[in-house]
């Protein structure tokens, strides 16, 4: 039996089929797109973000004190409520994990710095309302010296400092 197109009843043309599959995906992958974009994926924060500036001058400095002088524009006091997590020694001086948790209420921002690094400034975080102070990075360190945590809460400056000592080759010395 032959149907109106032309072809046997009992056999479609493959071409139909890949033609359909294919617009039928091109249309889920359009609505997908618009209908994506109304919903609210939390954009302002991230372009706010995006607008704070950026601490150039800071990161540029060569001393643990000019950095947080140039960052925060005042010294900080040390505390026992900023808890600095790094090892005492770490075998190879290109990831050494450090993380800083506090007790502190209304953080906002929390920074280390690596004090006998080229630039002393190795990282600064905004912690924005709500959140969790704690906040865990891989440092990198040219040699044996004190790692600082400065925590930023209530306009107030807390640190916490230890000493890390980076062996060359995992030699432990």
């Amino acid at each position: 039996m032959i149907t109106a197109n032309g072809f046997p009843a009992t056999r479609r043309p493959v071409l139909c089929h890949k033609v359909l599959r294919r617009r039928v995906l091109q249309g889920a992958g359009l609505v997908a797109l618009f209908g994506l974009g109304d919903l609210p994926f939390g954009t302002a924060p991230a372009l706010a973000a995006a607008n704070d500036k950026y601490p150039d001058d800071a990161f540029r400095q060569k001393s643990d004190g000019d950095a947080i002088k140039a960052l925060y524009g005042k010294t900080a006091e040390a505390s026992d409520k900023v808890k600095l997590d790094a090892p005492e020694i770490a075998e190879n001086g290109a990831v050494v994990p450090v993380s800083v948790a506090t007790t502190l209420d209304n953080v906002t921002s929390i920074a280390f710095f690596v004090s006998e690094n080229p630039n002393a400034l190795a990282a600064h975080y905004k912690i924005p309302a709500g959140t969790l102070p704690n906040v865990a990075n891989r440092l990198k360190m040219a040699k044996t010296c004190n790692v600082i945590a400065i925590v930023e809460s209530g306009g107030k400056l807390y640190s916490a400092t230890k000493e890390v000592k980076v062996t060359v080759g995992g030699c432990g010395g």
